[in-house]
């Protein structure tokens, strides 16, 4: 049950703000991982891509289980004076960016490559399984809580994705300068040390984001406690039957799956095939503005036009910019990042939208089913997400291994032309898929929100 109490401070630029410091502390640990964390453990601690894909995608069979025991902590807990999300934040925003810096323990290097293999499966497990999903699902499913409102939901969604476009402009601009440095030979290669250095200042910076998140936001709509009994099949026949639920999940991802592999490659094509660092930087820069700029008129568009229908063509955007470079293979850098812009252009539209999206869909369940489970829809949906991470880290890194990828061939002309396949085909046939997913299988278009809307405004008399 939902129920509106006492008077509060206007849902208004304090809030917008707020939540969009969460998902900046969200993606200085979250975008660090999907960016260098492969490229480190190959090059640096000298373990093969192929097996720390595959660590990633076991990581996410313990996220099955944590993801929905989180979201039913998060359902199940007593609202309290902040409400019942935005205290999460304040309890694990330490434990979180700890972990995240572990994860690069450079003094590790020289250890026996058992020891290594160990520290790099315990702490992702830590840190992405544990600490990021008791952080990430209450700070999701605050947006129901926040505002009532679509149109305010929407935009809590683009300042939300304007937050992570900043960490990834921190990560993508600033840290391939930084991290990066030309041996005896010429190549480009990752400094583990300097690395390091970086993880601690990007935790450092989590910590002060999700701070500032909790002070800033305010907890409107008051969530009852969930006091029925939980129920795993009836949760599987709950979800199973949910058109709505399961056609976000599966364009989650695949948005993941093509976003992740298109910048986590960015670590190997741009030093590996073109050599030019500095390009990388240029892309991410780009890349971000134009996100910040898309996202100050994405609320116009998706009121007039709808998040489905807009997230659609973008999607094939994307797909098209992605085919285009595979298939003039250039050597150019700057086509390259040109080719980069427009599909970053493509999939910013349902990047920025996602997040409203979910909501529409807990909206759609709770007119359905009569009850309301933010914490949990947002815990599978989050599930997915990493799935689409794991997808992205198991196949590139798999793809990587087939290509014959390690730090001894990373210059071999066989192995960049792979890189360069591996950098446009993933990407281009995931925003194919999600293109399809979104026209096929999600259901909510502009119209059955904006009816849905309507209906639980006048359930609550307002």
């Amino acid at each position: 049950m939902v129920r509106n109490t006492g008077p509060t401070r206007p849902f208004g630029m304090m809030d917008r703000l707020g939540y969009m410091f969460g998902d900046f502390g969200n993606d200085f640990t979250f975008l660090l991982s999907s960016m260098f964390l492969m490229k480190f453990y190959t090059d640096v601690m000298d373990v093969a891509a192929g097996l720390v894909g595959a660590m990633m995608m076991l990581a996410r069979v313990v996220d099955a289980f944590t993801d929905v025991a989180m979201g039913q902590i998060c359902d199940r807990s007593r609202p309290g004076k902040k409400g019942k999300f935005a205290p999460w934040l304040r309890r694990m925003c330490g434990p979180v960016a700890l972990a995240s810096f572990l994860m690069y323990a450079v003094w590790f290097k020289n250890m026996p490559m058992g020891f290594k293999i160990f520290w790099m499966l315990f702490t992702y497990l830590l840190w992405g399984s544990i600490f990021y999903t008791s952080i990430n699902i209450p700070y999701g499913s605050m947006a129901s809580a926040i505002t009532a409102e679509p149109n305010q939901r929407a935009s809590l969604s683009s300042f939300r994705t304007v937050g992570a476009t900043l960490a990834s402009t921190v990560i993508g601009v600033v840290l391939p300068l930084v991290v990066y440095y030309e041996d005896a030979n010429g190549n480009t290669v990752l400094s583990g040390e300097k690395m390091a250095a970086a993880a601690l200042a990007c935790s450092i910076g989590a910590v002060i984001c999700y701070l500032l998140c909790y002070v800033m936001t305010t907890e409107r709509v008051k969530m009852e406690k969930v006091t029925e009994k939980f129920s795993f099949k009836k949760l599987l026949k709950v979800l199973i039957g949910n058109r709505a639920l399961i056609g976000i999940v599966v364009a989650a991802l695949l948005l993941l799956l093509a976003q992740l592999t298109l910048s986590g490659m960015g670590n190997f094509i741009y030093p590996n095939y073109f050599g030019n660092r500095e390009a990388m930087s240029v892309a991410t820069m780009l890349s971000s503005l134009i996100t910040i700029l898309l996202s100050t008129v994405i609320v116009r568009l998706a009121s007039a036009y709808g998040k489905r229908e807009l997230s659609t063509m973008g999607a094939l955007v994307g797909a098209g910019a992605m085919l285009l470079a595979f298939f003039l293979h250039t050597k150019n850098v700057w086509v390259f990042v040109g080719l980069y812009m427009a599909a970053t252009l493509g999939f910013a539209f349902f990047n920025l939208l996602c997040w409203s999206m979910i909501t529409d869909v807990i909206d759609d369940d709770e007119i359905r089913t009569g009850t309301r489970s933010d914490g949990t829809i947002y815990a599978v949906y989050s599930f997915a997400r990493k799935l689409g991470q794991a997808a992205s880290a198991g196949l590139t890194g798999g793809l990587l291994s087939l290509a014959g990828y390690t730090a001894a061939t990373a210059f071999d002309t066989s192995v960049v032309n792979g890189i360069y396949n591996i950098t446009c085909l993933v990407p281009a046939a995931g925003f194919l898929l999600l293109a399809l997913g979104l026209r096929f299988l999600y259901p909510l278009n502009k119209n059955t929100v904006e009816k849905n809307a309507q209906i639980l405004k006048e359930k609550r008399g307002e």
